[in-house]
């Protein structure tokens, strides 16, 4: 929900000012309504549209706060911020219901990247997590009408400079100011964009699109 024109945020931490920094962040550089709040208040709160939680706030009960805070606020999106980049650990927190998973050393470009995609409806963790999540999920290959048709090549070339961003690492804001276009429009063509390659979100088509890329370069390498 919006306060004031901004997507209200909760943020909760152990240390008040990891909190405050956070606080800081999401108000200066992303534009969002943020609160520190205490984990207690969260489910109170009914304006809340994310909630950033801090892994040292939770301690062994991390998953079953998030499953208890998705049944009391299914609609509230929750981030969780930690150190760990364990597979097992992401892949369990996600699995509870959280939307996106940050490293405490993230800056605030990746946060703001983050928050983007996760209030957009998507999931966001570490890339090589990500792939993992794809891979555990069962979803194949893109479908295509010409199987040996890439990604790329089934885009406009507005849309390869959108997925060129994407890859970038680059928000939907972002996108949009590169491309001089407003943010409505950055959101149809992704929407395009994953209809064409059976993608089920931008982080899939994002991953693919720089595997694709990576198969490509290591041919172009190869010895003949």
């Amino acid at each position: 929900m919006k306060v004031d024109g901004r997507v209200r945020v909760g943020v909760v931490a152990a240390d008040p000012l990891r909190q405050l920094g956070l606080v800081t962040i999401l108000q200066e550089s992303v534009g969002l309504q943020a609160t520190p709040m205490e984990l207690e208040q969260v489910a109170a709160d009914r304006k809340l549209a994310a909630l950033l939680i801090d892994v040292h706030s939770c301690g062994l009960a991390l998953t079953d706060i998030i499953m208890r805070l998705r049944a009391e606020r299914g609609d509230m999106k929750i981030v969780v911020v930690g150190q760990s980049l364990d597979p097992n650990l992401i892949q369990a927190v996600i699995g509870a219901g959280a939307k996106g998973y940050l490293l405490e050393t993230s800056d605030e470009r990746e946060i703001a990247m983050a928050m983007d995609v996760v209030l957009d409806g998507s999931v966001w963790a570490p890339r090589k997590i990500l792939a993992r999540l794809i891979d555990a999920s069962g979803i194949g290959a893109p479908a295509s009408s010409n199987p040996g048709e890439g990604i790329a090549e089934r885009m406009t070339p507005r849309e390869q400079e959108v997925l060129l961003l994407l890859m970038d690492g680059s928000s939907n804001r972002q996108i949009a100011r590169a491309m001089g276009i407003d943010e409505v429009t950055v959101k149809a063509h992704l929407g395009r964009m994953l209809r064409k390659t059976g993608s089920s979100n931008r982080i899939e088509l994002t991953l693919r699109a720089m595997e694709e890329q990576a198969a490509n370069s290591d041919n172009e390498t190869a010895p003949a």
